[in-house]
C-alpha cells in the first residue's frame, strides 16, 4: 500500500500547520487545542520543519518557561524529513523507525499534500492484515 492511497480522502487544506515566526507559546497552545503531538511548520519555502512535543519538552527542559517566547523556527526539528505519495506504508513505517520520527510531511512538486503519523501507518497495516485474513477464511470456507 502506498501513501497515496492512505491519504487519498484527506483534504490536504485542513492540514493543521504552525508559521515558521510563530511563537513556541503560540503552537504549543494549537497542539494542546487539537489534541495533537506535532505540526508541520511553514514558511515562505514551504515545509521547513516539524514541531513536535519532544522539541517542546528538551527546551522547556534546558529553557524553562522562558522558551516559550522563542520562536517556531528556532526550537523545532529541521530539515523536515519527508515521503511522497509514491512510498509504500512500509518504506515509510521503516524511515520513521530510522530516524525516529512519529510524522511525516507527504511532499510533491515541492507542495504539503498531506501529513501521516505513526498511527496512521500502523492501523493501515493492521487493516491490511484483516482483510487478507478475511480473505483467507473466506477462501478456506468455500473451497
Amino acid at each position: 500500500m502506498t501513501i497515496a492511497r492512505l491519504i487519498a480522502d484527506r483534504d490536504p487544506a485542513a492540514i493543521i500547520t504552525c508559521a515558521a515566526d510563530a511563537t513556541l507559546k503560540e503552537a504549543v497552545a494549537c497542539l494542546a487545542e487539537r489534541r495533537i503531538g506535532a505540526l508541520p511548520v511553514i514558511d515562505d519555502t514551504g515545509v521547513c520543519g516539524i514541531l513536535s512535543e519532544r522539541d517542546v519538552i528538551y527546551r522547556l527542559r534546558d529553557e524553562g518557561a522562558a522558551c516559550l517566547e522563542r520562536r517556531v523556527a528556532e526550537v523545532m526539528t529541521a530539515p523536515a524529513i519527508t515521503v511522497t505519495r509514491a512510498t509504500t506504508v512500509d518504506e515509510a513505517l521503516q524511515l520513521m523507525t530510522r530516524r525516529r520520527v512519529r510524522h511525516l510531511p507527504v511532499i510533491e512538486n515541492g507542495a504539503m499534500v498531506g501529513f501521516v503519523s505513526i498511527g496512521d501507518l500502523v492501523k493501515a497495516q493492521v487493516d491490511e492484515a484483516q482483510r487478507e485474513a478475511a480473505l483467507m477464511r473466506d477462501y478456506i470456507t468455500h473451497a
